[in-house]
């Protein structure tokens, strides 16, 4: 994408109300605005909360908004530029049920108060497959507490990648940790009984991934 386009982009997400950019020392300071406020003031309902961390273009969280015009999203990634598409997306066709948030996924505890999040999707995360890099992975340890702070108490995660590695190490270390495992899957599109939400959404590059017959992989898991 041209600098141009970038920064385009930029400005328009600065004026779409779905919208928030925090500086980072507000987020660290929780002053946050709808830090614990995401019910009350921004969907102004008291449906549930769904986050996606790390959501690229937006495309899962409001494909994810469309079928399930009953429950709240929110996407979450640094790069204001890439989920612009889904914010715009969301604008175009009056979804009143999903919003972006730029900041980083290690920051998440202060965008949302504790047991404020009934569920977490992570769609194709970078699998940070070198050692050092371990502490990098969206499925570690260190994360994983970091999720059960804001998830409601059987609140639930979602893996989804195209990544062999990433599954595996995230089955074995929920298993090592005991965590509750409550559906594997090693190819959701070759398997009967995976749940509709994996299939019917696919992200761009999911969908490239598909048609070199690369399997994707899910995880639904609760953290003890």
């Amino acid at each position: 994408m041209g600098s141009k386009n970038k920064l385009k982009r930029f400005k328009e997400n600065e004026t779409f109300e779905n919208v928030f950019q925090p500086t980072r020392e507000e987020v660290v300071s929780n002053s946050f605005p709808l830090l614990g406020k995401w019910n009350s003031d921004f969907f102004k309902n008291d449906n549930p909360i769904i986050i996606e961390l790390g959501c690229g273009k937006g495309e899962y969280s409001v494909g994810l908004a469309a079928l399930f015009p009953d429950k709240n999203f929110v996407g979450i990634d640094i790069k204001g530029a890439r989920f612009w598409r889904g914010a715009k997306t969301a604008i175009d066709e009056g979804m009143h049920n999903v919003a972006f948030i730029r900041t980083q996924i290690e920051l998440v505890n202060h965008i949302f108060a504790d047991g404020e999040v009934d569920e977490i999707w992570i769609t194709f995360p970078d699998p940070q497959i070198k050692y050092k890099r371990t502490k990098h992975r969206m499925t570690n340890s260190d994360f994983l507490q970091l999720y059960k702070k804001i998830l409601k108490l059987n609140g639930v995660v979602n893996l989804k990648t195209d990544s062999e590695f990433m599954h595996g190490y995230t089955l074995g270390l929920l298993h090592g940790e005991g965590h509750e495992v409550l559906y594997a899957n090693h190819n959701v599109y070759k398997n009967e009984g995976s749940p509709s939400e994996v299939t019917s959404i696919q992200t761009f590059y999911e969908k490239q991934y598909l048609e070199i017959n690369k399997a994707i992989t899910y995880i639904r898991f609760k953290i003890k």
